[in-house]
């Protein structure tokens, strides 16, 4: 049981502080009372999904309300049966030895024996076993709390009131297709935050996106304005670290303000915002053009102004594209500038995109990357490239003055497919892009997507409405 975790252990993650402990409990009391909640009757909080980010979210969880074991029960799924290798073996053992905290909490848990087992070779760990005293797969440098960790979904959703979505987007749709069967009886519909940043394109009957939450809403009939997305520029282990940071739970009134106030915490300030396409479209797009960072950053040792030239272009791709899905999307500033800044900067797919152009990594060897997880990016390249390759979505260049598909108008992207997907072109082409003569300046991009001219409302599934190519425009 969650209640398990001993008191000193809590103290190992905590202030302490009563204020802290009485602030805390007014939060969990409050949520508690807008679902319902009886005296007796634990708040029920699942992650499902266990890889960097959503075992962060589910321990920070852990280590700020586990405490209130009458009130709160917090558990995180993830499949059995993934073998821990002997390297890995012996990293979590030089980790463990290197943090007296940790090493202390597994003697006493009288867990450190199969540990050093494991870094003998007498001994096989499984990511779930790991998982139990506070180390993911993904993030073995950076111990978690202990959690409560279940291998049946079934077990772990059927009666859950929050479910938190930390899957890749690439497994979401399966996922939460086989939860719904087992909320066939429900009365009431969960809460579902999802973390997942990623997009699905499907062609037919006309070309448009799935997001994460679209995803999960088709999958199990949960309202929409119970299905929320949260993101920001944050990285998980430092978020864990208490490094300060700042995310925003997008979504309907409903539940994105009680829920924003609810995970704020000292060191993770989240806000709360209605534009939930744009976000979750960009939590996707961001994870496409940081595997282009990654690679410029290798291919020109670091070279600050190679890196800003890139972000130019690469950003007003992005808002090109986030105005071809919504009328009025949230500008790229802000804490949606800082999440693409940061995960350019130092996310897996930015790592990712470096291995690639210094030949430590090539395409043969998956997105399913040991140590790391699924890289997003990849399938996203994909998607995007697909869906924005459509000739049924022609829009009228403005230079040669005839219609072209929106991708055309997208050269980062376009390079990054046939880096990625087609394999054509090597990782070198991504300068090759950047540095082309007839490359038109970033600002012109803007200023098309910011005149509406290209608006395509069909590209989110809502009804086609009549629009104008205006041969003014000039890219």
């Amino acid at each position: 049981m969650v209640g398990s975790i001993e008191a000193m252990d809590r103290n190992l993650y905590s202030n302490g502080s009563v204020h802290n402990f009485n602030a805390l409990e007014e939060k969990l009391d409050e949520l508690r009372s807008r679902l319902g909640k009886a005296n007796g009757d634990p708040l029920r909080i699942v992650g499902v999904g266990a890889g960097a980010w959503g075992s962060v979210f589910a321990a920070v969880l852990q280590d700020s309300y586990g405490q209130f074991r009458d009130k709160v029960q917090i558990r995180i799924w993830r499949r059995p049966g993934r073998a821990v290798d002997r390297a890995t073996a012996e990293h979590i053992f030089e980790v463990i030895n290197s943090r007296e905290d940790v090493l202390r909490r597994l003697i006493r848990r009288c867990a450190y024996l199969k540990y050093v087992e494991a870094r003998l070779g007498d001994r096989t760990l499984y990511a779930d076993e790991i998982l139990k005293d506070g180390f993911c797969l993904n993030m073995v440098e950076t111990p978690l709390c202990p959690l409560k960790v279940v291998t049946s979904l079934q077990e772990a959703v059927w009666d859950a009131d929050i479910v938190v979505n930390g899957l890749p987007s690439t497994e979401t749709k399966d996922v939460f297709e086989e939860i719904s069967n087992y909320w066939n009886e429900r009365i009431t519909d969960p809460i579902i935050i999802s973390l997942a940043k990623g997009i699905e394109a499907a062609l037919e009957p006309l070309p448009h996106i799935i997001t994460p939450t679209q995803m999960i809403h088709q999958a199990t009939g949960v309202p929409i304005e119970n299905i929320l997305y949260l993101g920001g520029p944050n990285i998980a282990s430092e978020i864990y670290n208490k490094e300060y940071a700042n995310a925003r739970i997008c979504g309907a009134e409903k539940w994105r303000k009680p829920l924003a106030k609810f995970l704020r915490q000292p060191h993770f300030i989240v806000w709360d915002n209605s534009d939930l396409v744009t976000h979750e479209v960009m939590g996707g797009l961001k994870n496409v053009y940081a595997i282009g960072a990654g690679m410029v950053a290798a291919l020109t040792k670091e070279s600050a102004t190679s890196k800003s030239v890139y972000f130019a272009h690469c950003t007003s791709e992005m808002i090109f594209i986030t105005h071809l899905l919504t009328e009025e999307p949230e500008k790229l500033a802000g804490p949606l500038l800082a999440d693409t800044y940061v995960t350019l900067l130092k996310g897996r797919n930015a790592w990712y995109g470096q291995m690639l152009a210094k030949g430590e990594l090539n395409r043969d060897m998956g997105e399913n990357i040991s140590g790391k997880g699924m890289i997003q990016g990849v399938s996203a390249v994909k998607a995007f490239y697909e869906l924005l390759s459509q000739s049924s979505l022609n829009v009228l260049h403005p230079e040669e003055n005839k219609p072209v598909a929106p991708v055309e108008l997208c050269p980062i992207l376009k390079t990054l497919y046939k880096i990625l997907i087609t394999r054509k072109q090597s990782s070198q082409a991504i300068l090759q892009a950047l540095r082309d003569e007839n490359l038109n300046d970033p600002r012109e991009r803007i200023e098309i997507a910011q005149s509406h001219v290209f608006y395509r409302p069909s590209l989110l599934g809502q009804p086609l409405t009549s629009f104008r190519l205006q041969d003014k425009v000039v890219i």
